[in-house]
């Protein structure tokens, strides 16, 4: 077992605190701001984006405890770390989103039945396009450092504030044509139309937070990993198979069955194990922890095996085993006859 980190945990830790908390202070400020700008109009459209804001404020406190409890060392009950909180954060992020659609949809469907008569709505338009503005840009940056840094709390927190965005862009357009032809119904179907919009983002923001809970397959690690290994392929490396991927937030497991030479001794099969270990850990800039189970080759094993002039070979090499996502996947040695 190898555990490899390429970048200071404290210094990614730090950062991702700095990142959620400016998230915090700035939708804090929003929400504020868009309230104001509701009582000053009473537009059902303004209202929507200030309760999507409160979901941004909430989120942004528990992404902030998330990021904490997720930097947080192995112990006896967490002997894999902490970091699937952060799947949890961004499916509560998700839970949130929707939720807050449902509301809007049976208020936007209250004020289309009972209009009410708008105040001022320059105020409230200057303060939304400030907002959009604002949210597009924070949450921008806040995906890209999620993506760098692995953090599923960022990229949901992200990809939360440039929905945000987006709804300022559909709430605007919706107050200036209120604005311009005095027709109130626009800024309820307005709300309706976005509501859905933002439930559709929840639910796949909470799909995908589901599938980190339960281990599913990171098809792009997965990729990068079967990638590592085909351009770094030994040829002492006879067969691999059981390559298995879990994420802990930031954090990486891998685990694998490695067949080797059977007349190797312990001390040369422990050096190419770290060997192997430690290809695949640099080839990435977060934690990576690396389980690798050796198995002895088998007679059967010399039809693919590349190593010239082996002592125990009992057939010639008369094919090539294709290391690919699915090979390698497989829970089983790959004998002439699975090939």
């Amino acid at each position: 077992m190898v555990e490899v980190s390429n970048a200071n945990p404290l210094i990614n830790t730090y950062l991702k605190y700095k990142w959620i908390f400016l998230s915090f202070v700035v939708s804090t400020l929003l929400m504020i701001a868009k309230f104001i700008a509701y009582y000053a109009t009473y537009s059902s459209a303004i209202l929507t984006d200030a309760l999507e804001s409160i979901i941004n404020v909430v989120a942004s406190a528990f992404a902030f405890y998330a990021i904490y409890l997720a930097s947080q060392p192995k112990d006896l009950n967490h002997p894999y770390g902490h970091g699937k909180i952060e799947f949890f954060s961004a499916g509560l992020e998700g839970v949130l989103i929707v939720l807050a659609s449902v509301f809007i949809v049976f208020h936007a469907t209250e004020s289309l039945i009972h209009p009410t008569l708008f105040k001022d709505l320059k105020i409230g338009l200057s303060i939304i396009s400030l907002g959009t503005v604002i949210n597009y840009i924070l949450g921008y940056f806040i995906e890209i450092e999620g993506v760098v840094k692995k953090s599923p709390t960022l990229i949901a927190d992200g990809k939360h504030l440039k929905l945000d965005a987006v709804s300022g862009l559909i709430l605007v357009a919706a107050v200036i044509l209120v604005y311009l032809t005095n027709i109130v119904w626009i800024d309820g179907v307005a709300s309706i139309i976005f509501a859905v919009f933002m439930a559709w983002n929840g639910i796949k923001i909470i799909r995908k937070s589901i599938g980190g809970l339960m281990d599913e397959t990171n098809e792009e690690v997965l990729e990068k990993v079967v990638d590592i290994l085909k351009s770094n392929q030994k040829n002492d490396w006879i067969d691999m198979h059981n390559l298995r991927i879990q994420e802990y937030g930031a954090d990486i497991h891998i685990d694998a069955h490695l067949t080797l030479p059977r007349y190797w001794n312990l001390e040369k099969v422990h050096d190419v194990v770290h060997e192997f270990e430690d290809i695949i850990g640099e080839s990435f800039n977060s934690a990576v922890e690396i389980f690798i189970h050796t198995d002895p080759c088998l007679p059967e094993c010399c039809h693919y095996c590349k190593i010239e002039n082996c002592p125990i070979r009992q057939v010639p090499k008369t094919v090539d085993i294709d290391w690919n996502k699915v090979n390698l996947s497989l829970n089983q040695k790959h004998f002439l006859e699975n090939v």
